[in-house]
């Protein structure tokens, strides 16, 4: 169905702008019509496919994206502006192309008659469930604004988390695509113009020059077997993705079986639960349900299978704090923390405080990872070429014996 841009006159004599998807342009009529609004001019929008089809293949909308829009959209609420021409403004001001195609549809959605939450949950692969719970409960609460802004220092927070994450890794993913590059250059383009040279002189080819001269040859003469073996692992790491049994053993491995990347991969789902749950707790979200969205944004299947298991002993009764002791799941700090915040009944602040530790406590860890990380890659990256080389001149020294 298409989109149509329109401006019309609302009853101050005030121009309206904005998208409305219809099957004709009459239809975008009528509706202006029964909004009372007059229509002034109305346009198909040619580009609102290009964007929505095309765009949101190669276009993923971020923490930080997530963020302005709440900071933005709390800043209107605040001033008194309604809901929908909040959201025509943000859609206006909003650079990201296909982030603001789909702000075009939560106004239209919004003017078709739905609410604010509903129409995010048509979008709940933009809108993480955590923002949708929140304005849901904003909206029956009549603080929409106070959501926002919980929302928008949440997204801001998870935005940093990420950024560190991806600084860490940046360095050594830098190093192995170097390493690998450097690898096939020297086996496919310098190893072969020696080999000629091996072969006239006569001399035996040492074992690390033979196995050195093989892996040139395979790469040069037989690349799409090795081309079709990482496409099936590529597969064979999407089914596992896929398969909700083979991903939580998967997370549980990286929770408890990787020596250095454990202890960041423990603090990071720790960070997000407790933000994630002051969050929600602090926003009047019910303890059940905001066990269950939290279990969603750990990033862990292995965590959000445990988390599951904690809100079905919590519907029993008992208390958070004794499940989580239980299950093991996070440092024996959380739990502790968790059982002063329901004896005291200031859970959301307790959250808080535990989280801003947390976060501390990532950036330690994540510094003294990158800190083993990098020596570590460095000294991989000159045994393998340091390998190539020395498997290169061996063969030299035994022609100047030979010489000699």
């Amino acid at each position: 169905m298409p989109s149509f841009k329109y401006i019309a006159l609302n009853n101050k004599g005030a121009k309206v702008r904005g998208n409305y998807t219809a099957a004709t342009a009459s239809d975008v009529a009528e509706m202006l019509k029964h909004k009372k609004f007059f229509p002034v001019e109305i346009s198909e929008d040619k580009g609102y496919k290009d964007s929505e089809g095309i765009l949101s293949r190669f276009t993923k909308i971020k923490a930080k994206d997530l963020a302005v829009f709440c900071r933005q959209f709390q800043a209107m609420l605040n001033a008194g502006i309604p809901i929908i021409n909040c959201l025509d403004i943000v859609q206006q001001q909003t650079q990201k192309k296909k982030f603001r195609v789909i702000i075009a549809d939560i106004y239209e959605q919004l003017q078709k008659g739905y609410t604010f939450s509903e129409a995010l949950k048509q979008h709940a692969d933009t809108f993480p469930n955590i923002m949708i719970s929140m304005v849901e409960t904003g909206e029956l609460s009549g603080n929409l604004d106070v959501i926002m802004t919980r929302l928008a220092e949440h997204f801001e927070k998870e935005f940093k988390i990420e950024n560190k994450v991806k600084s860490a890794m940046a360095y050594p993913v830098i190093l192995v695509i170097v390493t690998i590059l450097v690898v096939i250059f020297m086996l496919t383009q310098v190893l072969p113009t020696f080999v000629s040279m091996f072969e006239s002189s006569g001399v035996e080819l040492p074992l690390p020059t033979q196995i050195m001269m093989s892996i040139s040859d395979f790469l040069i003469t037989k690349w799409y077997i090795l081309v079709f073996g990482v496409g099936v692992i590529a597969l064979a790491m999407t089914k596992i993705e896929t398969s909700s049994e083979m991903r939580i053993k998967q997370d549980h491995f990286k929770l408890t079986k990787i020596p250095i990347y454990k202890d960041v991969s423990v603090k990071i789902i720790s960070a997000r639960f407790t933000r994630t749950m002051a969050t929600l707790i602090g926003s009047g979200v019910e303890l059940l349900s905001a066990i269950e969205v939290t279990s969603r944004v750990t990033g862990n299947k292995y965590a959000e299978n445990i988390l599951g298991k904690v809100a079905d002993d919590v519907k029993k009764g008992v208390g958070m704090s004794e499940p989580l002791r239980r299950y093991n799941l996070f440092p024996p700090m959380i739990p502790s923390m968790i059982k002063i915040g329901e004896d005291s009944g200031a859970l959301e602040d307790i959250l808080d405080k535990t989280a801003d530790f947390y976060d501390e406590e990532l950036d330690t860890a994540i510094q003294r990872l990158t800190s083993m990380i990098e020596p570590i890659m460095i000294v991989v990256m000159a045994v393998v070429v340091g390998s190539i080389i020395i498997a290169m001149m061996m063969p030299m020294f035994d022609m100047v014996k030979t010489v000699k």
